[in-house]
Order: structure tokens, then C-alpha cells, then sequence
């Protein structure tokens, strides 16, 4: 982590150059900034197939980028020597299941295009994420276990599923070192969030901040696990610094957060806004949240890196009340 000596910012300097793909996404504009606030920014270059880059991550290098155009994937990365790759670019749950072949297409291609690259020796590290929607209605719903049952009923989740196998074959068959993280919901203020079923969860503190109500596509009492985004962003970084011999898990880790429901957070809101207004219209998200756990066991993390939540529900409310414009 970055420290002040003085009036000066020590940045740590990476031996290899780093490339973030999706970085316009939700979770990659807060990754960008934490890794270029962490290591010298020339070296931690965001990636995505927007033409311009998010104006949050303009402060280094961009490059336009489509992760399903594996030749001149390929050629950047082997000309750049790039050594480290966070791969983020996929289809969230709910916009997947709109556009189920495109969706199976992103979310596989690009994963076996950058795993392929470190089979040959280009690339040394990978991250991959993966998704609490691995799980499906035949898991243990209340305090998932790491190795569980695994019965997804969304492309999503089949499509994380499917990945999670192929990240351990690599380890296992070639030596691979790519990493992953079953992210549960993910709340942020910095960007926006990108078709997820949990995005209700980042979406109400807009509403509620310049409308006073929100309508909630979740029963009331639909619990689903949540993660504040320095969490998350905290929790990837400190798996992929962690040294490779104490990680038992090539597949994905189980992360815990905090799981809420609907009502609670909309109680939590209105312990600071107490006008505050919530109505419930449930739709097709609903039977994919009916689908995935209540809450996670994260104990394997917690063995092998050192994972320690730090935010619960009312300290993320009330920096996201505070912080939302």
C-alpha cells in the first residue's frame, strides 16, 4: 500500500507491466485507480473496448481494446511485455439473459484467449473473476461453503461456472497462476453498475438522494450477499499479492460481505434520509436472486490471504449517502 514520507507518495514499482481489460466497467475504473494508486501509473495500463477512456482512469495509459479479437489481443500484449492481467471484461447476469449466445461468447473466449497467452509463457499472473452465481437453487443457500454444490440456472453463472473449471485445469495441467474471487453484489459510487441482478443495491442511493423514493425489481425480503466496493477492491488485490504457495484455491474463492435484504437497506437509508420511500414491483430478476445463496462462507480466504471484511451495512450507507452527488 502506498504511504506519505513527508510530502511525498512512495509508489511501489512492478517488475512487469500490468494491463487491466474491462476497465470502464464497474469493477475496473476502482481497480485502475487503486493499482496506479499503489504501483507507478505508467506501468498499470486500463484497457476496454470504449474509444475513449472513462474520464475517472484518464490520468495513464488507455488503449481500446476487444477482448473477442484474439489476434491483436494477443499481439499487445506479447509486443508490451505485459506480465500481469486482470481480465473484467464480461456480460452481467441480467443483461446476459437477454443476449444468452453473446454472452456465453464474451464471457469464454476472452478468458481462454488470456490463458492461452500464459500456457506460452507471455503472461506470469492472471485474475479472473468469478460470481456468487456459480450457486443455484439446489445450494446450501445460508452460509455457502467454498466446496458446495453448483447447479447455476443463468447463462451468467453457467458461463462462471464453466470458467472457474477451466482456470483450475490450467493451473493444474500447465502451471498457470491465475486467481479468482466469487464477488458477491457490488456497491459503488464511483461508477456505474453494469446489468447485475444486485445492481438495486447501487441504484437506490441515486433515487434516494434526488427523488426521495425507489422502486425495488426484489421482494422486500429477498436476502442476497453484498459487497461495498473497497472491499472488493481491497480483497483482489491483496489474493493476487499473496503468495502462491499458501493458496489452496485455483478455482475461485468463496468472498463473504454483507448480506441485507431489500427492507433493511431501505431501513438503513432512512436513518438518514427519513422521507425516504420504497415500493416493490418484482420482475424477471427475481427468480435469479431466488436462485443464488442468502449468505457466504469465506473462511478459506480468510485462512489463505488474510481476508477481513471492513465495511457493514451502515458505514457503507452512510459513506454512500455522503459521497453520491
Amino acid at each position: 500500500i502506498p504511504f506519505f514520507s513527508g510530502i511525498f507518495l512512495v509508489k511501489f514499482v512492478l517488475m512487469g507491466k500490468t494491463i487491466i481489460i474491462g476497465a470502464g466497467g464497474q469493477i475496473g475504473t476502482e481497480l485502475t485507480l487503486a493499482l496506479r494508486n499503489q504501483y507507478a501509473t505508467d506501468q498499470i495500463i486500463a484497457a476496454d473496448i470504449k474509444e475513449v477512456a472513462p474520464t475517472l482512469i484518464q490520468d495513464g495509459p488507455y488503449v481500446q481494446m476487444d477482448i473477442l479479437n484474439r489476434d491483436a489481443v494477443r499481439s499487445y500484449i506479447i509486443d508490451n511485455q505485459i506480465e500481469t492481467v486482470y481480465l473484467l471484461a464480461a456480460l452481467l447476469s441480467a443483461t446476459a439473459e437477454k443476449n444468452p449466445d453473446f454472452a456465453w461468447k464474451l464471457n469464454m473466449e476472452g478468458l481462454f484467449t488470456i490463458l492461452d497467452l500464459a500456457k506460452e509463457g507471455y503472461v506470469k499472473k492472471i485474475f479472473w473473476p468469478s460470481s456468487i452465481a456459480v450457486f443455484g437453487p439446489t445450494t446450501p443457500a445460508d452460509n455457502t461453503p467454498q466446496h458446495t454444490v453448483m447447479e447455476p440456472s443463468t447463462v451468467y453463472g453457467i458461463s462462471k461456472q464453466a470458467g472457474e473449471r477451466w482456470c483450475e485445469y490450467y493451473y493444474n495441467k500447465f502451471g498457470v497462476d491465475v486467481r479468482s474471487i466469487r464477488y458477491p453484489g457490488l456497491i459503488s459510487y464511483k461508477s456505474p453498475p453494469g446489468g447485475g441482478t444486485t445492481d438495486y443495491a447501487v441504484d437506490i442511493f441515486y433515487k434516494a438522494k434526488q427523488e426521495g423514493k425507489f422502486t425495488c425489481f426484489l421482494s422486500k425480503d429477498t436476502a442476497l450477499p453484498m459487497m461495498f466496493m473497497d472491499d472488493a477492491i481491497r480483497a483482489t488485490i491483496q489474493l493476487m499479492d499473496a503468495p502462491a504457495s499458501r493458496l489452496r484455491i485455483r478455482s475461485a474463492y468463496n468472498l463473504g460481505g454483507i448480506s441485507f435484504t431489500p427492507e433493511e437497506i431501505a431501513s438503513s437509508i432512512k436513518n438518514h434520509l427519513p422521507s425516504f420511500e420504497m415500493t416493490y414491483e418484482p420482475d424477471f430478476r427475481q427468480a435469479i436472486a431466488d436462485s443464488w445463496p442468502n449468505s457466504i462462507d469465506d473462511s478459506y480466504a480468510q485462512a489463505d490471504w488474510e481476508w477481513k471484511l471492513g465495511f457493514d451495512l451502515e458505514r457503507m450507507t452512510e459513506v454512500m449517502l455522503k459521497n453520491i452527488q
